[in-house]
């Protein structure tokens, strides 16, 4: 059955009718900023309370060894040859590299000539002194001519001992013309090539010795300001975490690195795997002693007046209103507040999306802290 069509005239007149009515033309509209507010919104909250909150770092630092020597030549002279290089594993006395010798064999050669020049005045000596003895015995010589034959044996004897010693410190000189380290390790660092000419104590090589290895990394300094929970550090390989080991703090620097900013910590490692070689990047994970601490989840965070804030829960009113708070860092997907909300508050977690200040709302679930 088709509706009967309303004549125009009679549309017209209806309208009129409205519009003329005073009761209709008065009746506002309900503003949207009160639909709003009359209007419930659906949400989740959680009650805001204290616990121990401990603080977990990971840093990205490296594998160095714990020590480091710079071998230098112990007389200056010109390189004839270098015989290792950078990363290459030495051993405590192999030849690294030597010097032109011509000097050294001079001073040895040298000393080598006053030595036997010495030895056979002390033959000389020793004969004229056993003659003079000899003469005392039967009464021919005088007591001064004894006595000076015993002096100058004494002398000479003296002097070969000096020769002596000045030959063995040539030959010991010779012998730096050779550079060894001492001790087992890696090339880390050359500063030198062969035909430089360098000075005794100039260091030519830079050695990581084997043995200790220490994980280092540049830390913040406002992270040391509060001492950590304890002193062991997990240390797992970045190319591969299932590669890891343990390691306590040994060292930590004094002053801030100029060049990252940040304060040098030394790990001292427990045991070294063998993947752990120097130079390769690791990850340290250490945890600070737990502080209580209000945390939220981290959808409870919206903007408000170009601060963080989150919605708070009047319980009386069943309204809710903005409240800034202060971060004091992100925890996974919690928030860890320094400020602004008391132990107690209701926090809405979910729904925050159409909220407005004194909206009312209905709680349909609390998240569990």
């Amino acid at each position: 059955m088709r509706p009967t069509p309303i004549p125009r005239g009679a549309a017209v007149g209806l309208a009129a009718l409205l519009l003329a009515s005073p009761a209709l033309a008065e009746a506002p509209f309900p503003a949207k900023d009160e639909m709003r507010k009359t209007s419930l919104a659906e949400v989740r909250v959680v009650t805001a309370a204290l616990a121990p909150v401990a603080e977990q770092v990971v840093l990205t630092g490296d594998i160095q060894a714990k020590f480091l020597s710079n071998i230098a030549f112990r007389v200056s002279g010109k390189i004839q040859e270098r015989l290792v290089e950078v990363g290459e594993h030495v051993t405590a006395d192999q030849v690294l590299a030597r010097l032109e010798p011509q000097e050294q064999q001079v001073n040895v050669d040298t000393a080598q000539a006053a030595l036997a020049s010495a030895e056979a005045l002390l033959t000389q000596a020793k004969v004229t002194f056993e003659r003079q003895q000899s003469l005392m015995r039967s009464g021919y010589t005088t007591r001064t001519a004894y006595d000076q034959a015993e002096q100058t044996l004494r002398t000479t004897q003296a002097s070969v001992e000096s020769a002596k010693a000045a030959l063995g410190n040539a030959r010991e000189q010779f012998s730096y013309t050779e550079l060894k380290t001492g001790v087992d390790g890696i090339i880390t660092a050359r500063n030198a090539e062969a035909g430089q000419v360098v000075q005794s104590g100039q260091t030519v090589f830079t050695l990581a010795q084997d043995g200790p290895r220490d994980a280092v990394f540049i830390v913040s300094e406002t992270l040391l300001a509060e001492p950590p929970e304890g002193k062991t550090v997990e240390i797992a390989l970045l190319s591969d975490p299932r590669v890891r080991t343990t390691g306590t703090v040994r060292e930590i620097s004094p002053a801030v690195d100029p060049s990252s900013g940040g304060v040098r910590v030394k790990i001292g490692l427990s045991k070294v795997p063998p993947e752990m070689s120097l130079g390769a990047a690791v990850v340290g994970l250490g945890r600070f002693r737990a502080r209580p601490s209000v945390s939220l989840p981290w959808s409870a965070l919206f903007r408000w007046q170009d601060k963080p804030a989150v919605w708070v829960v009047d319980p009386a009113s069943h309204t809710v209103a903005p409240k800034t708070v202060a971060i004091e860092r992100y925890a996974g997907s919690a928030i860890v507040l320094s400020n602004g909300i008391a132990p107690g508050e209701r926090v809405v977690t979910a729904g925050i999306q159409l909220l407005r200040p004194g909206q009312k709302v209905a709680v349909i679930g609390e998240d569990a802290r």
